[in-house]
């Protein structure tokens, strides 16, 4: 029985009444629970940068810009392990994992290299910079 027998389209529909949560999108507590409770995930995680954000105010920008890239970081784990994390899911669980994992990374990669006097430093960097400078 072919589709146009069964009377349905194989197009696209015109209208969407409805969009997919994203995989783990759902409360990580119950219907009953306030609103805090059931987004305790992306909570810690925006806790936690707000930490780094007021110890970089406070003490400098190092320690305060580590604490943001794992809290970042800890966001990807979270959305590794558990299984409804509730808003902190955006798009696919492999998207937001990748994503915050690259993201937490790099904050702490580029915090560790930054001037003056870096805490990490990257010999071949130079290399490349003499290079593309044509030094």
């Amino acid at each position: 029985m072919t589709t146009s027998e069964r009377g349905g389209s194989r197009r696209y529909p015109e209208v969407t009444w409805d969009t997919a949560r994203p995989q783990g999108g759902g409360r990580t507590a119950g219907g009953g629970y306030p609103a805090p409770v059931r987004q305790w995930p992306l909570l810690t995680v925006l806790a936690g940068t707000l930490a780094g954000l007021l110890v970089m105010t406070v003490s400098g920008f190092r320690i305060g810009l580590l604490i943001v890239g794992c809290s970042v970081l800890a966001g990807g784990v979270l959305r590794l392990v558990l299984p409804a994390v509730g808003m902190l899911a955006v798009r696919s669980r492999f998207t937001d994992v990748v994503t915050y994992g690259a993201l937490g990374t790099l904050i702490v990669l580029l915090t560790l290299m930054a001037q003056p006097d870096p805490w990490l430093e990257l010999p071949f960097l130079k290399d490349i910079l003499r290079f593309s400078a044509g030094d």
